[in-house]
């Protein structure tokens, strides 16, 4: 039997979960519930000792948020590209291929998007064997969702037939549906041989390349050169930027499946939603009897049909007498909307960026490879920030140009460096870092390091940043 590789992508931006999902910190790594994040939850989809590591597509921003997330669930981390910039759904796919390629020629791959909610493992991965010999054999096998309603936010898949049997089998795809109107969607439904587009895909190395040889040739060259060319990065490997930017920008879908004449389709009856708005978010909840999902610190009274959540500590979110509404509350952003309107969220993002707006793509609060912060207080020519940092992690041995800082230690053990000096500070003890020093913050600890950072200066951003040395090689700039 071939090797088994999953292809897990996570570098899209969820805008359509604004404010909870933002470009910095999309959704695929929020915990949108009490437990996993939905990457986290995808990583350990397929899992098991027949199954190789995965390999991950994401972005240099997202690298370290990667690796943390895998380390906390528990999951071994495979080989992981960085993209230079995003490029669609194709050239990031055809990357994973031709990587697999030159090191498992026969290997199967099956690549899945990272933000979507399968809660019943065991039944999706009945759902994969059901698959794999159509792929062995050179099909390309696409998952689809058995319908339970007039989606039209969703593309479809039409089948040759119905499936005639309860099992998961693999049935020729005749055709992709481009999302419907409603009144096709109902009839859709109503005629029962087709599916909700999952946008999973299994396949054979060899089957994939000569998919992208046959229908985008031109992407060939300048993926294999931006591989050919890529740099190893600590336990990552940076694909070239300069060929990588002559690769088409392209959904597989377009470029590959809707030119494909050797689909199949496997269908999965089990619970799914790829969360693409507030929603999806709201049928998925479970909302109570009256159809209201809450989470958080959130109090309704006489509400029907609407989401309530409350995303910070402290903030209580009440509702009263709401129908139909999605609102989601943050500490530094607020959405009302009506239910009906959920995709228009994408829309509100969009004025965000053109007014400038900092809420549009970043939180208030930053997450490092070395841990996370959030400011807590910004005025002129001062920002107190709120900074923690894991268990032997380290920041890097930085200066700054523009601003001083005091930092006063909350909780557990700060080793800190100013210039050549080097002190062990705990609770309630603190030090001046003058304007110019070389300084850096380690936690020795067995446990996170919490410091109130207190900032004074002419020039507060997060890029008035020189680095001397630094355990992520992230080099000069905010993130590196």
């Amino acid at each position: 039997m071939p090797n088994l590789y999953p292809v897990l992508l996570c570098g899209g931006s969820g805008t359509r979960l604004w404010p909870l999902s933002r470009k910095s910190f999309p959704k695929q790594f929020v915990k949108l519930g009490d437990g996993e994040t939905l990457f986290q939850a995808a990583a350990r989809r397929m899992v098991g000792a027949d199954i190789k590591p995965p390999i991950i597509v994401t972005s240099s921003d997202f690298r370290f948020i990667v690796t943390e997330q895998l380390a906390e669930a528990g999951i071994a981390a495979g080989d992981i590209l960085i993209e230079p910039s995003p490029r669609n759904t194709a050239p990031a796919i055809l990357a994973a291929v031709q990587y697999l390629a030159a090191r498992d020629p026969d290997a199967m791959l099956i690549v899945m998007p990272s933000d979507q909610v399968m809660p019943d493992r065991e039944a999706f991965s009945v759902a994969v064997r059901a698959g794999l010999e159509a792929a062995a054999a050179g099909q390309i096998v696409t998952f689809g969702i058995k319908p339970t309603r007039a989606e039209t936010g969703y593309g479809w898949l039409e089948l040759a037939h119905q499936p005639d049997s309860t099992q998961p089998t693999a049935i020729p795809l005749t055709r992709f549906v481009e999302k419907p109107a409603a009144d096709r969607a109902a009839a859709m439904l109503a005629e029962g041989h087709y599916l909700w587009n999952a946008g999973i895909f299994l396949m054979s190395v060899k089957t994939a390349l000569a998919a992208f040889e046959a229908h985008v040739p031109q992407m060939i060259a300048p993926v294999r050169h931006a591989l050919d060319e890529a740099k190893s990065d600590l336990n990552f490997l940076r694909l070239a930027a300069a060929p990588w930017e002559l690769a088409e920008a392209i959904s597989v879908d377009y470029a590959i499946m809707e030119r494909s004449s050797n689909l199949m389709a496997v269908s999965f009856d089990g619970e799914w939603s790829d969360l693409g708005d507030w929603a999806s978010v709201l049928r998925a909840g479970p909302p109570d009897e009256n159809g209201v999902s809450a989470h958080g610190s959130v109090t309704e009274i006489d509400c029907e049909e609407t989401l309530l959540r409350s995303e910070s500590e402290g903030l209580e979110l009440v509702g009263i007498g709401l129908k139909n509404m999605l609102v989601v509350a943050m500490p530094d952003a607020v959405l009302v909307a009506d239910r009906s309107r959920a995709q228009d969220v994408k829309q509100a993002v969009t004025a965000l960026k053109a007014k400038g707006s900092f809420q549009a793509e970043h939180f208030s609060r930053d997450h490092r490879p070395w841990g996370w912060f959030e400011t807590l207080a910004l005025g002129e020519r001062f920002q107190v920030k709120r900074i923690v940092v894991h268990p032997g992690a380290s920041l890097s041995l930085q200066s700054h140009f523009h601003r001083s800082e005091h930092w006063i230690v909350v909780s557990g053990t700060a080793r800190i460096t100013v210039d050549n000096e080097v002190s062990l500070l705990t609770e309630n003890q603190s030090i001046y870092v003058p304007l110019g020093s070389v300084h850096r913050m380690e936690n020795p600890g067995k446990v996170p390091m919490v410091l109130i950072e207190v900032q004074t200066g002419t020039y507060l951003g997060e890029d008035d940043i020189i680095r001397y040395e630094d355990v992520y090689a992230r080099g000069q700039g905010a993130k590196g």
